[in-house]
């Protein structure tokens, strides 16, 4: 009897292992869009960011841009555009690169897509979290109960007129 137990507790461990790397091979191998993409584009390669004259390959996770005469593919942009806001900026969905190196058209990209360009308005995926903090006062009391004497304040200790609120 405890033969029959150890082969059934076998079996089943050999197929969970099994089920286990089948999922893992599946979630590894998805190559989902960031939550910055424009929404509607399962099915790309790559983005071309105009304003920053880069390329996103989505299965890779990597930006691609000139680097020294030379192109680069990093997790990052370069540090010159590390404060570009990638969830506003406009990204062109290239839908005929399947596997190819977009930047091989980059002067014509560049032209046609130049820095500024914005095509039809775009969704993204996801959103960007925003932070939101409220000065807590009595709107029609605020000279008595506000210690900036009349002005909304924050966490920043500076004056904020009007609706009190903080965006981050």
């Amino acid at each position: 009897m405890k033969t029959l137990k150890l082969i059934a507790a076998l079996i089943i461990l050999l197929v969970s292992t099994n089920t286990m790397q089948a999922q893992v091979s599946v979630d590894v191998n998805l190559g989902n869009p960031p939550s910055w993409g424009p929404a509607g584009f399962s099915a790309v390669d790559y983005y071309y960011l105009p304003d920053v004259q880069s390329y996103y390959d989505i299965k890779a996770k990597q930006f691609i841009y000139l680097g020294d005469g030379r192109w680069v593919r990093s997790r990052n942009l370069p540090n010159q555009y590390r404060n570009y806001d990638l969830y506003n900026g406009y990204k062109v969905v290239l839908d005929d690169y399947r596997g190819t190196k977009p930047y091989n058209n980059f002067n014509k990209h560049k032209v046609k897509y130049f820095k500024g360009y914005k095509g039809k308005p775009q969704k993204t995926i996801g959103s960007r979290r925003v932070v939101v903090r409220k000065a807590i006062y009595n709107r029609g009391n605020n000279e008595n109960n506000n210690h900036s004497k009349g002005k909304g304040h924050n966490s920043h200790g500076k004056g904020n007129k009007g609706n009190g609120n903080d965006k981050h």
